[in-house]
């Protein structure tokens, strides 16, 4: 007997409803004002929804950011792992991975730097910090593959160096005194740094 997918229930279809358009008046506001500008009230008010309502998808304010910046931050990690596919060099695989991570973080600098503060210190148990999380380990595992290629790490070797890569990536982009950086500098500096870690 062949398998029917039952069609989504009203319920079902009025949540994602709700869902798409908070994501879509958050994205708005934090990008037109940055994220500590931003009321969680502006942001249910522009979703057309209760304060009350938008609770049950984003407990606060940073789950909010989460909600928003890790659909972005899963597109670059795609973008970099299918560039990083065509490329032989190790470094220069490595950093195409990076690239599109760095720069979806920077499309607002202050929204970027939140969202990083917001993974390190966010409530693990919260949905939205737990599928950031799991990105941080997709971004270290798609290094370590890179890393693997050529044969000349063990698998706990790459893993060990794609983790010191995520590092200098994440404390990069959250540092202060690179906050004024446009993006190719940024890139630059974690490249430097990349490059003394893997052997030559």
């Amino acid at each position: 007997m062949p398998h029917t997918s039952q069609p989504v229930g009203r319920r079902e279809r009025n949540k994602q409803q709700k869902l798409e358009r908070i994501v879509a008046a958050a994205s708005e506001l934090f990008a037109e004002r940055g994220v500590d500008d931003v009321t969680t009230q502006e942001i249910a008010d522009r979703a057309d929804i209760g304060a009350g309502t938008l609770f049950l998808y984003a407990k606060n304010k940073g789950e909010l950011l989460l909600l928003v910046q890790n659909s972005t931050y899963a597109e670059a990690l795609e973008q970099g792992k299918a560039a990083a596919t065509a490329i032989t060099d190790p470094l220069d695989a490595v950093m195409a991975i990076v690239r599109p991570v760095v720069q979806c973080n920077r499309k607002q600098v202050d929204n970027g730097r939140t969202y990083l503060r917001e993974i390190i210190f966010g409530d693990p148990e919260e949905p939205h910090h737990r599928e950031a999380l799991a990105l941080t380990v997709q971004t270290e595992a798609a290094i370590a593959a890179v890393l693997l290629r050529d044969g000349r790490a063990s698998a706990q070797q790459a893993a060990t160096r794609a983790h010191i890569v995520s590092a200098i990536m994440f404390v990069s982009m959250a540092a202060t005194i690179n906050a004024a950086d446009p993006v190719d500098d940024l890139v630059q500096e974690i490249r430097d740094q990349v490059q003394v870690l893997l052997p030559t």
